[in-house]
This record gives structure tokens, sequence and C-alpha cells, in this order.
């Protein structure tokens, strides 16, 4: 097929660098190290295509290429030596993997001879691949230089194809830099996403046309179809809710999206659920069962899925599955819909009612939501919000409305800790125009607090607000609660968090109220540098937002 190719003489690290620009890639994260020399040297004579950001920690990286892909919809790429630093860097990769994000981890490999001898050879592992294999869509050896254009073509597409996810690609340390003739390739092409079955379409119409109370939840599958989810909900006069992923695909400040509070009050009288690019772990693993079992998923509401991946439709059974691009499948389904559907005359009201329960119900999870309330006042609707597993976060859930897709970053139902900081690096990075704000607590912030380091050298503008109890606040409650006693490892005595972020080099304030915080944000916003925001928060008054998560209010 590329048979006319004309070839050049590269490295192995020269041709994976040249791919990736032929794959419209402007950002590599990564730490250089002797494996991957010749990506690094390749990557410094194409500053003009590539901006490559040096972190001070591998998981950063990975995490900084995850808030990239995130925020943009696009892969995000990073590089880091095999062994130790690969495996640094696996807390971002199964945060990619359960996110359903784009990332390319690209890696090297201990000499072609040692592979296989186990003796002992700098950062080698039993089998590299094998173990990134467990958290990956793919991942692969590049043999040869002349095969690394297809290699990472191959990468793209699968990455990005059907239900994206991450995938890595290593190469051996000599290997990489042997010099061949090289014909590099044009771009990847993606598969076809899968047809449209009439048959489908059809039993959803019947279904949806006897019901009086429809109700629609999406995922991050659904990002990309933020117009369609809209056009459907509209002629159903539907409410549009999501748990974390799918935030933003219809306006919280429209009159159909809701918040999940409002979602759970209006479910519970919803006839018919159209789950569309979501797993529906809000539904069958969070309100129907807060242990997190998977309920019976035939019981009313009943349940209309559509999802690009077949597997889903047999690990929560619909009892319509519409196998398709969640964008492909809306629009086949409302051109179904358009002539068939009345909707109630109430149902504008009803779901304004909810919204408006919803709203006065949440007021009590303090401080956090006066806080949240700043931050949404000040923060463009374009702007991103990155959540972290604390305190603030939890409640951002259901009490920080989210106006655009995309712009509500999570790490989904990983949940792990110390992810917010450094993926908002780059959220930052991909959205040099945006202003992006991220919610940390001192503990999780405290994961990647040296990447204070990469945000004033590459003059990244982040807003990090950390929220300062001295504890890992969940923690402390539960082990408190479940056991009667003082808790363990959980109570934490924090550094200066205004005088470290100077000794960066990078300007940082601490306030005690709301009216602070938007002082600061404002200000913040208008210098437009990074900035550090320390807010202190009295751990024996905050109250906790568990209950509307699981729905035990």
């Amino acid at each position: 097929m590329f048979e006319n190719l004309q070839k050049k003489m590269m490295s192995g690290g020269e041709a994976i660098v040249q791919s990736l620009i032929q794959n419209d890639v402007d950002t590599v994260f990564g730490i250089p190290g002797a494996q991957t020399y010749p990506i690094f040297d390749a990557l410094a004579r194409v500053q003009t295509r590539i901006r490559t950001i040096g972190t001070r920690h591998e998981q950063a990286a990975a995490y900084m290429a995850f808030g990239y892909a995130k925020s943009l919809g696009r892969p995000g790429i990073y590089s880091v030596v095999p062994g130790p630093g690969v495996l640094n860097t696996m807390a971002a990769l199964c945060t990619a993997w359960g996110a359903n994000v784009p990332v390319l981890c690209i890696t090297g490999q201990i000499p072609r001879d040692a592979m296989g001898k186990l003796r002992g050879h700098l950062h080698e592992l039993p089998d590299q691949i094998a173990t990134l294999k467990t958290l990956t869509k793919w991942s692969v050896r590049i043999e040869r230089v002349s095969d690394a254009p297809e290699i990472i073509n191959e990468a793209f597409r699968v990455m990005s194809s059907g239900r994206p996810g991450p995938v890595s690609v290593e190469m051996c340390w000599d290997d990489m830099a042997q010099n061949e003739m090289v014909g590099i390739l044009p771009q990847a092409e993606m598969d076809a996403p899968p047809a449209i079955n009439k048959t489908e379409i059809e039993s959803a119409v019947k279904l949806i046309k006897n019901a009086k109370n429809p109700i629609i939840l999406v995922g991050s599958g659904a990002l990309h179809a933020d117009a369609a989810v809209l056009e459907l909900a509209e002629i159903l006069q539907a409410p549009v809710g999501a748990f974390r992923g799918g935030r933003g695909v219809v306006s919280e400040d429209h009159e159909l999206g809701v918040s999940s509070v409002a979602a759970h009050d209006l479910w519970r009288n919803s006839d018919v659920l159209i789950g569309i690019g979501t797993r529906l772990e809000m539904p069958y693993m969070r309100w129907s069962n807060p242990m997190g079992a998977v309920v019976n998923p035939l019981a009313p509401p009943h349940l209309i899925r559509i999802d690009i991946d077949p597997l889903e439709m047999s690990r929560l059974v619909p009892q319509v599955g519409i196998i398709a691009d969640a964008l492909d499948g809306t629009l086949a389904l409302t051109k179904a819909l358009k002539s068939h559907y009345k909707p109630r005359s109430t149902s504008l009201s009803d779901i304004a009612y909810s919204k408006t329960w919803a709203n006065e119900k949440v007021q009590e999870i303090q401080p956090h939501v006066d806080y949240l309330k700043v931050i949404r006042e000040v923060l463009p609707r374009d702007g991103f919000f990155v959540e972290e597993i604390t305190q603030i976060g939890f409640a951002s859930q259901f009490a920080f409305p989210v106006y655009e897709p995309r712009t509500y970053v999570t790490c989904g139902f990983q949940g792990n800790l110390g992810f917010g900081f450094q993926a908002a690096l780059g959220v930052k990075v991909g959205n040099p125009d945006k202003v992006v704000i991220s919610v940390t607590g001192d503990g999780g912030f405290m994961f990647g607090v040296q990447e204070l380091a990469t945000a004033a050298q590459e003059n990244i503008g982040l807003i990090t607000i950390i929220m300062n109890n001295s504890a890992f606040g969940n923690v402390r409650r539960d082990m408190r609660r479940i056991y009667k006693r003082p808790p363990i490892g959980s109570e934490l005595k924090n550094p200066d968090f205004k005088a470290l972020s100077e000794a960066f080099g990078i300007k940082a304030y601490t306030v005690e109220n709301p009216g602070g915080l938007k002082d600061a944000l404002k200000t913040a916003i208008k210098e437009g540098g990074p900035t550090v925001i320390e807010v202190k928060v009295d751990r024996n008054t905050e109250k906790s937002p568990w209950k509307y998560i699981l729905m035990t209010y």
C-alpha cells in the first residue's frame, strides 16, 4: 500500500518521533533516561513541532498525559525509562484504563542480547510487556527501526478506536539507537464505528413510546455527542444527569440538565432509563446498593443502553441494547422518535422542582458547598475544574454545576488519591488559554508536590487550591466511626504550603473563608501564572458529602 514512500536514514528514536508528528502530536511529557536517549534527542531536534515537558517524577508525566488527553479528547503521550520508570506510571495507566482515556506510553528496554536472560540488567523486569498488558488495550515491542512507523500508527488506531484506552510501545535500548532506512507513514486511520442496527433502534422506540417519565444518564462515552443528547432530551423532555465522566454533556444550567442528586430524585419515579456511553455506576452500584454490588439491571426503570463496546451489554444486561457510537446511536434514536413521542405536560415543571429541591438539600455540606459556589462564580463557563479524592472533590460531584463537556476532569472509579494536581498540569498544558483550577487535599497534594518545580520551570499557569484539614479526612472519619477509637495513619503534620510554594518561585496565598478564596482566585486568574491557594479547614466541623453520593439521606 505504501511501496512508493520516500525513505530516509534515521534512528529508532527519530522514527518514533517523526511518526508522532504525522499523528498531530504537539506535546510529550516525560523524563529522559539511558534507554530512551534516542527519543529525547529526536524530540530536541523538533522543538518547533513538539513541546517536551520534563517532569520531576514519572508518575507525573503519565498523569499529565492523562489530563491532557481527558480535557482535549485526543491522545496524550509520555515517555519514561523501562522497569521502575514504567512501574512509577502504573497508577496513571490504570486511571486511563478505567476512565477510557487514550494515553500512549513510549518506553525503552534492556539491550536485545540481554532479553530473557534475567541477568539483572539496568531496569530489567521479568516481562515488561506482560505487566503492561494487564492495564492497556495493546502493548508491543518495536523489533526493527523500519517497523516503528507502522507500530506507532497501530498504537494510535487501537487507543482511539472503539472504546478508547491506553497503549504502550517499547523498544530495546540498542535497537532504538540504530540507524536504518525508514519510510514515515501518513496519519493513522481509525476504525469505523459499528453500523446502526435498525432492529435495536425499533425496540428502543417501542419501549420509550409507552414511557411517561424517561430519564437519560450519560458517561464519558457521550462527551462528543452533547448536541445529539440535548436534542433527544428535548424531544422527550427528559432530565439528563451524570455522575462524573459525562458531566457537562447537557449543561446543568439548562432546564433539562440535572445534578446527580436531582437525577436520583427523578429516577425513583422514572419508567425508562436511557444510558448513553456510561457504565451506569450511579443507579446500579450507588443508588440501588450502597455497598457497590450490581443488582437486577432489568428492574424498573427499564434500561436502554447505547454503547460502542459490545461487552458492556453483557456486563450490565439492558432490556434494549444499541451497540453504536454514542453520537450515531443517539442521532438514530432521535430520528426514529421525532414523530412518535409526546411528553407529559408537567415534565419540565417536575424537573425544575427536583433541581430546586436538590440544590437546597445539599447546602448543608459545609464548608465545601460555599467554597464550590465561589469557584463556580469565578471560573469561566469554559474553564476546567479538576477534582481530587478529597472532601471538596466528593462534594463537587453533586454541588458544582458543570456547563460544558470535558470541563470536569475526573479519575473516575479508580478514585486514586493524588491524581488531581498532576493531571491538572496536563490539562493546563493542553488548554493554555483556558482557566484551569485544581482542587486537592493536603494529603493528595503531597503525592505530587515536586511538580511545583515543573509548573514554575514551564510556566504552567495552573491554579491549585489545597484544602488543608491536616488529615486524610475520609479515612480519619471512617476509622473513628467504625472502630470507635482514635485512628492511626490519617492525621497529618503538613509543611507551610505558602512558604513551600514560594520556595519554588510560585505565588501563594493562605485563606480561611470563601470570601478570601474569591479574592485570591480573581487575582490568580488576572495574573495568569502558576498559583497555590491554601484554604484552612476545620476537620472537626466539616460535613461528610457521602450521603449525597450513596443517596442515603
